[in-house]
């Protein structure tokens, strides 16, 4: 795809440099000469870069500049001008050009510019698109109207700003790496590096490796000098998942690292210093293990200043129809499907099943599901729980507990999700016209299939 470069020049001789010069490199040029011209083709089709002399008839660059600024196009501009000097360079990229040339133009490093500009402004494009999916994909930790979920999100904003070492507690899969990525994003760090550790399953010597780096010829197999996650993280904040699995050895280093800011790689005499916040996350009662001598006590202490506490998904039945639409909507857009939706009896089965992998298992779960879904929707039949730990009711009250219409409801869903929310199907199993099962399911809001479209 060709790349467009609109030339504002009023000078006829230097215009038809530019486009021959511009043109032999394969770009498509479009011509103005004069301030009114270029907005004029701007807003005709916004080009990719704008190569603009700075005295123009009916004003300067500096006024382009305003112009595309107050309407927000985002087109990097080169500025060339025969009135070059230093003040001028300041004054123009305080103003918002991307390059400054001056005349005579060397048209070789104006290709070479131009080039770099256009490479410039896409990876900066391509930048705000991952951040927007990133943002888009990773899931808010505090997902949920329940008080569990809301006091930790209180605790949480309170602990943010700090600059100490935090402890975040919870069962598998609860969501502790997505908590310590958003203390992250909103803490005093955020503008330097997040490095992510999982502790777990690492022999000694491997962890000791990846931590703190080491020398050439530390050890067999090093055959070059590496650093480390403390080093890379410096200034930043290192997160150590389930730390409660580190090895004793590793946390006597660990706990100089964050009492004196001092470490040293492997196989080296050199001490270095660094400056981290460690967020630390253990589904593990680290509490009790430094009780029972199995994991150093004042390391605990010097990592739990301030705590915060996941609750388990069986602590917050009332969140998991919640948390389930977000987790479809981010399925949907990953995947550019179209909207996903669980049925009345699925959520009631999400909701009693006790989820022993909290929201990682909740999302295996549903992807499977919609993967397996040919509608969109979320039926009882396509979710697959573990063998014999899951109750089929719509809450967590028995069956005696419900009233007569909660118990119609629940059959009717059950037996509408059964056969693919067909309203015929539904009817005749259920004995009743199909007029009737209308009223109750516009009565319930329950889901169905969608109605054919009929053609016209």
């Amino acid at each position: 795809m060709q790349e467009r470069v609109l030339v504002v020049e009023d000078e006829v001789q230097m215009l038809d440099l530019l486009f021959d010069a511009l043109t032999a490199e394969g770009f498509e040029i479009v011509r103005a000469n004069s301030l009114g011209k270029a907005f004029a083709e701007i807003l005709k089709s916004p080009p990719d870069v704008i190569l603009s002399d700075y005295q123009l008839p009916d004003g300067t660059s500096f006024d382009l500049l305003s112009w595309l600024k107050a309407r927000d196009f985002q087109i990097p501009l080169i500025l060339i001008t025969g009135y070059a000097s230093i003040d001028l360079a300041v004054q123009a990229v305080k103003n918002g050009a991307e390059q400054f040339i001056p005349k005579p133009i060397d048209l070789g490093l104006l290709t070479t510019m131009v080039r770099r500009t256009l490479d410039n402004h896409r990876n900066q494009k391509k930048e705000v698109v991952n951040r927007l999916e990133q943002a888009r994909s990773e899931l808010d930790p505090f997902v949920g109207t329940s008080a569990a979920i809301l006091e930790l999100k209180r605790a949480a904003q309170r602990v943010a700003s700090a600059n100490s070492s935090i402890l975040i507690q919870g069962e598998t899969g609860s969501g502790k790496g997505v908590l310590a990525r958003w203390l992250y994003r909103n803490g005093v760090r955020a503008r330097e590096a997040f490095v992510d550790l999982n502790c777990a399953g690492l022999s000694r010597e491997l962890l000791e490796s990846e931590l703190f780096g080491y020398q050439k010829g530390a050890f067999t197999g090093a055959l070059s000098n590496k650093i480390g996650f403390l080093e890379a993280a410096n200034h930043g904040t290192l997160f150590l998942d389930e730390v409660g699995d580190m090895d004793s050895s590793v946390q006597a280093k660990i706990l100089k690292v964050v009492e004196e800011k001092r470490f040293y790689r492997l196989g080296d005499v050199q001490e270095r210093r660094v400056d981290v916040q460690i967020i630390a996350a253990t589904h593990r009662d680290l509490k009790k293990l430094a009780e029972e001598e199995k994991f150093r006590s004042d390391l605990y202490f010097r990592i739990s200043t301030l705590r915060l506490r996941i609750p388990s998904l069986r602590e917050r039945p009332e969140d998991i129809p919640i948390l389930a639409n977000k987790l479809l909507e981010q399925m949907a857009y990953r995947s550019q499907s179209g909207p996903l939706r669980i049925s009345d009896h699925a959520r009631a089965a999400l909701q009693n099943y006790h989820w022993p992998g909290n929201i990682r298992e909740m999302r295996n779960v549903l992807e499977r599901a919609a993967i397996l879904s040919d509608d969109g929707v979320i039926h009882r039949t396509g979710l697959e729980f573990e063998a014999g730990k899951h109750v089929d009711q719509p809450s967590l009250k028995t069956q005696s507990d419900l009233t007569l219409r909660e118990l119609e409801r629940l059959h009717i869903s059950s037996v509408l999700d059964s056969e693919g929310g067909n309203v015929a199907r539904t009817a005749k199993r259920l004995g009743i016209p199909r007029s009737s099962l209308y009223v109750k399911i516009r009565d319930y809001r329950l889901q169905t299939e969608p109605s054919p479209v009929k053609s016209t």
